[in-house]
């Protein structure tokens, strides 16, 4: 193992969950939540933040602001502490209890957002928030993760170069869709691969990022209730859309199998699995991302109070059940 002196010296690159066994589907499932961020933000945190140091943007005085639901935000809290900045967390009610709790511990100071009041849910007040943030006090530093290139750059420099390495036979990869910086970042590389690669993405209903009507989401992580202003749907060849009921039946059947793993985790495995049950899978090499893991979940996902008021009683009563979801296709050609 190595000896590190900072927190983001280490992240776990080459850990592989196979799926069969669980979900009777040709998957592998790469483990991003082995860091001391906990999540796949890990990457992108570090990007966004050493960039802005190397063009100047942050100083001793600075204040590192951000919009997050969550992961992102421990991600920047954990790094702002190893380099000595300020670092304010902008969210909303979504954001999970022991999340907030971690960015506090960490130091930061974390804001939530209770009420929408805005056409564009959470994420637009939430925004609004930031943008005045910024206008009132020259001192906070905004990444901006919806835009910063520094956010797929992280996935196509490390993320997919190692799954590359890992499985040189990839057929298909599944992405989870939220600020789509992960979903660009592999996207991109594996176009410029010696080989065709899918590119499958992974969104929640009631989502807006490939169109369609907003609606109600109350798991964190994926989807959005803009356009995800760094989303380039020409590397993208289908999405999924997956029900949070199948998100939740998901996460709570592999936790039967002794792993337990977030909500965006729960999104991808079960409309991965969904599109696999749909095509033949005969020699197919297929891998998904798994962005955290189930911690920070349980009074959420895990907890069945919390479940049984937004879902209703009977919402693991198909916990075995193959998950559902609306197949988008074709929405570029193949790489």
């Amino acid at each position: 193992m190595p000896v590190i002196s900072v927190p983001y010296d280490f992240n776990e690159e080459q850990l592989y969950v196979d799926l069969r066994p669980t979900f009777g589907q040709p998957l592998f499932l790469k483990c991003e939540g082995f860091n001391f961020a906990g999540s796949i933000k890990l990457k992108a945190a570090i990007e966004m933040v050493e960039t802005a140091e190397q063009e100047g943007l942050l100083t001793e005085d600075s204040i590192i602001v951000e919009s997050s639901s969550g992961n992102l935000g421990v991600a920047l809290s954990m790094i702002a502490a190893s380099k000595g900045y300020q670092f304010l967390c902008v969210t909303d009610s979504r954001c999970n209890l022991p999340t907030r709790l971690m960015m506090e511990a960490l130091g930061s100071e974390v804001r939530t957002i209770s009420q929408e009041g805005h056409a564009n849910g959470f994420l637009g007040a939430r925004l609004d928030y930031v943008r005045a943030l910024c206008a009132s006090d020259d001192r906070y530093v905004w990444l901006s993760q919806y835009t910063n290139p520094g956010n797929w750059r992280a996935h196509f420099r490390r993320t997919a170069p190692a799954i590359a390495r890992r499985f040189p036979a990839l057929d298909v990869l599944f992405v989870g869709a939220g600020t789509t910086g992960t979903l660009m970042g592999c996207a991109r590389f594996f176009r410029e691969w010696h080989r065709p690669v899918r590119i499958v993405a992974l969104d929640a209903v009631g989502s807006v990022s490939f169109g369609g009507e907003p609606g109600r989401r109350m798991i964190p992580g994926l989807g959005m209730s803009i356009r995800p202003p760094l989303l380039d749907e020409s590397f993208v060849d289908e999405v999924v859309r997956v029900e949070e009921t199948d998100t939740i039946r998901a996460c709570h059947r592999m936790a039967r199998k002794g792993f337990l793993f977030g909500g965006s985790t729960g999104t991808v495995v079960s409309g991965a699995t969904r599109w696999l049950a749909e095509h033949d899978t005969r020699d197919l090499t297929a891998v998904a991302l798994a962005p955290d893991l189930g911690e920070r979940y349980l009074d959420t996902v895990y907890q069945r109070n919390w479940l049984h008021a937004l879902y209703g009683e009977n919402v693991l009563d198909e916990e075995g059940a193959p998950a559902t979801g609306e197949l988008q296709q074709g929405l570029a050609a193949g790489p």
